[in-house]
């Protein structure tokens, strides 16, 4: 969930919608009307993995969030740590929420996440050793290629970026139905 500030986070007035005139034009945010700070409202980048396990066969981990209700998998995210690259950070998060050491990366692509406020940076991680998961997650399923499910958002338009990739023509599950 994105944090928007009600109040100034300098004065403490509460912010209203203000129009005003920016580089591109006239802009519409929340602003002061005491002291002009602007909650700017960008994007949050969020780093993303589709993590083959090079000792299981090439098999995919897809893991389920401690949080979540259901039994969907996903894939391993979390947010860039000040002072690191995007690579480094989907490194340490594969190793900090899995155990597993990341042997290689490539970039799979960049995705608009509108609804959560985010763009997903999404790597394939090959990666190998014991699975032993952070607390955030709940458990992990490994799957091939060919098994896997995508979901048409967010992280799973790089799933099946990465599946296209690899030849195998992705195929989705309806998320409307599950709700």
């Amino acid at each position: 969930m994105t944090f928007v500030p009600r109040f100034c986070l300098s004065c403490g007035t509460a912010l209203a919608p203000i129009s005003a005139v920016e580089d591109s034009g006239p802009k519409e945010r929340l602003r002061c009307p005491a002291c002009g700070w602007t909650h700017w409202n960008n994007p949050t980048p969020v780093l993303a993995a589709v993590i083959e396990c090079s000792d299981r066969e090439g098999r995919l981990l897809l893991a389920r969030n401690a949080s979540w209700t259901g039994r969907l998998f996903g894939l391993i995210t979390g947010f860039m740590e000040a002072g690191e690259t995007p690579a480094q950070g989907i490194a340490r998060e594969v190793a900090e929420e899995t155990s597993l050491q990341v042997q290689s990366l490539a970039l799979i692509g960049v995705y608009d996440f509108q609804r959560m406020n985010q763009v997903i940076i999404a790597y394939h991680a090959l990666a190998c050793g014991d699975i032993v998961l952070s607390p955030e997650l709940a458990e992990y399923k490994l799957f091939t290629p060919d098994q896997v499910r995508c979901w048409r958002a967010g992280t799973g338009f790089a799933l099946a970026d990465w599946l296209r990739g690899r030849g195998h023509e992705p195929r989705f599950i309806d998320l409307s139905a599950r709700a």
